[in-house]
């Protein structure tokens, strides 16, 4: 498979997702039509079960399906990679199935944590770094910054875009374009981290087998 290419057409997809799912915004916000408000729930990223959701739960389940590829290799470490192989297909899982969203209402936060399921969330990604640092450490050079980064910008977009997009949910709702926008954004690099993360599995089982 050639990598540079997979790269290219994976990141063009979440372009078409992304640039689909923000024209509609703008037009919601700004000239709603008929055919908009048709399309809004469709393609809008702020909204479930519709295009973009199934885009990036797709993303996920690929990167868990290669991850669990590498460990069925019987690499070094290989539980820790069906490790990340659970995760990436629990988070295909909880894309598809909103599963966070009933988390929240377990804290009385507001401001930015007015989505308090950040709180636990936090906690589990903190876990499962210092957990996977020996795992990182042995890893080669260029797979350990390419999986660094494409979880750097996953987690930026699904955990600490939270705390803006909370602090404007209890102070303007979520109907208003100011959500819509600051969501499209957390999803976006949601897609972006995942489709990189896919991406350098792909690599790294190519270069090591």
């Amino acid at each position: 498979m050639n990598v540079p290419v997979l790269r290219r057409w994976l990141l063009v997809g979440v372009a078409i997702v992304s640039v689909l799912g923000l024209a509609i915004e703008l037009v919601h916000g700004y000239a709603p039509n008929h055919l908009g408000e048709a399309l809004l729930p469709k393609l809008s990223l702020s909204y479930e079960a519709n295009l973009p959701t199934w885009f990036s739960s797709s993303l996920l389940l690929l990167g868990s399906i290669a991850a669990g590829v590498i460990a069925a290799a019987r690499p070094p470490r290989r539980w820790h990679w069906w490790g990340m192989c659970a995760v990436a297909g629990w988070m295909s899982l909880d894309e598809a199935a909103e599963i966070h969203e009933h988390l929240s209402g377990m804290f009385d936060t507001h401001g930015v944590l007015y989505f308090d399921w950040v709180i636990p969330a936090a906690v589990i990604v903190l876990a499962i770094g210092i957990a996977y640092l020996p795992f990182l450490r042995d890893l080669a050079a260029p797979t350990r910054k390419r999986l660094v980064i494409a979880a750097a910008i996953y987690v930026g977009g699904a955990l600490f875009m939270e705390l803006p997009l909370g602090w404007v949910t209890e102070h303007s709702g979520m109907e208003t374009l100011r959500y819509a926008l600051l969501d499209w954004v957390e999803e976006t690099m949601e897609m972006i981290g995942a489709a990189l993360a896919f991406v350098a599995l792909v690599q790294h089982r190519q270069e090591h087998r």
